[in-house]
């Protein structure tokens, strides 16, 4: 019986040193940051004294492991993850979740089957932590006005953003690995779109799934949210000169948020109130007062290309929205976060 040669020693620090980063990722005390630096350091002074030979020739050394970091693999991973961060900080999708939470209100069952597919196809060609973003809190939301269980939608949303990232080399980190050390091991070049068809058949099975059973074996557990009623804000939105809503009517601002502009009054000049009727003409330097949740007033502050203010400042982070009944709380914010 022939037994598998062991490790070599080079192999056997390398296991150690994996189990040491593991425990020290654990600890909630010392920072990831630490963590990380002590770990590079450490196999940075190993390779240096101890650099790993075979055969009479040196293959790993300090160099070589820096030279890593600048992998095509690495490379494109840290782009993909700029890449996703930047349609996070831009709102680039907003438009698609805006559309998406409408839907929800009418085809609650159609909504779920589309929002898994968006996922699916986003995740396959950006970083998964963005399109989770984007759908998070629309998801959440739509589970607490349907009374539904949050996890029924989060966790397929969730699972079919792995699915997509199956279908193109890009789609996640692992398979730019995959595809760059077969590179390397001199095997033919895998092209973006060379396993997109099994992958496409396994993901639309796996959709399905998702959609249609998923939902049904998860547990219907109550969301500590659901009995909260959404904060209301007072804000101004305040028309200027350039603004394409002069000379259009109060209804057509309306029209183009959905109906979801709900307008107290209309201020004109500095003591001057009118009533909001639909006829009336909006004119430069109108301010359209609106109680409403601040995630809807920044969307008609978008929608209607307006200024938002709340009393004679406007809203930025130095002067935020304030409720009238505002409370005070205390948050930690724990490491990690």
């Amino acid at each position: 019986m022939t037994f598998p040669e062991l490790p070599n020693l080079h192999a056997l620090a390398i296991l150690l040193l994996t189990g040491v980063a593991l425990l020290l990722f654990s600890r909630d005390r010392i920072p990831l940051e630490s963590s990380s630096l002590m770990i590079l350091v450490i196999l940075t002074l190993g390779l240096t004294l101890f650099p790993f030979q075979s055969g009479g020739e040196q293959k790993l050394s300090a160099v070589a492991l820096f030279s890593g970091f600048g992998h095509q693999a690495l490379v494109a991973v840290c782009a993909l993850m700029v890449a996703g961060q930047g349609l996070v900080r831009t709102g680039a999708l907003e438009p698609l979740g805006r559309i998406l939470s409408r839907l929800w209100g009418r085809w609650p069952q159609l909504s779920l089957l589309l929002t898994l597919v968006l996922a699916a196809v986003l995740s396959a060609f950006v970083n998964n932590t963005p399109i989770v973003v984007l759908l998070l809190p629309i998801l959440v939301s739509v589970a607490i006005r349907t009374g539904r269980s949050p996890s029924s939608v989060l966790m397929p949303m969730g699972l079919a953003t792995l699915l997509g990232g199956m279908g193109t080399t890009i789609g996640t980190s692992t398979n730019l690995l995959v595809v760059s050390v077969a590179a390397d091991m001199g095997l033919k070049e895998i092209g973006m779109f060379d396993f997109l068809l099994p992958a496409a058949v396994a993901g639309a099975l796996g959709i399905f799934y998702l959609w249609a059973i998923a939902p049904r074996l998860l547990p219907q557990r109550e969301t500590p949210m659901s009995n909260i009623s959404p904060r209301i804000f007072s804000a101004e939105l305040s028309i200027n000169e350039e603004n394409p809503l002069v000379g259009e009517t109060l209804a057509t601002a309306i029209k183009r948020t959905d109906g979801g502009l709900k307008v107290e009054r209309i201020r004109r000049g500095n003591n001057n109130f009118l009533m909001p009727i639909p006829d009336v003409v909006l004119r430069a330097g109108d301010r359209l007062l609106v109680n409403d949740t601040p995630q809807n007033l920044k969307e008609f502050e978008q929608i209607l290309e307006t200024a938002l203010y709340s009393g004679d400042h406007r809203v930025d982070e130095d002067h935020p929205l304030q409720a009238q009944d505002q409370q005070i709380a205390e948050v930690v914010v724990v490491r990690g976060s």
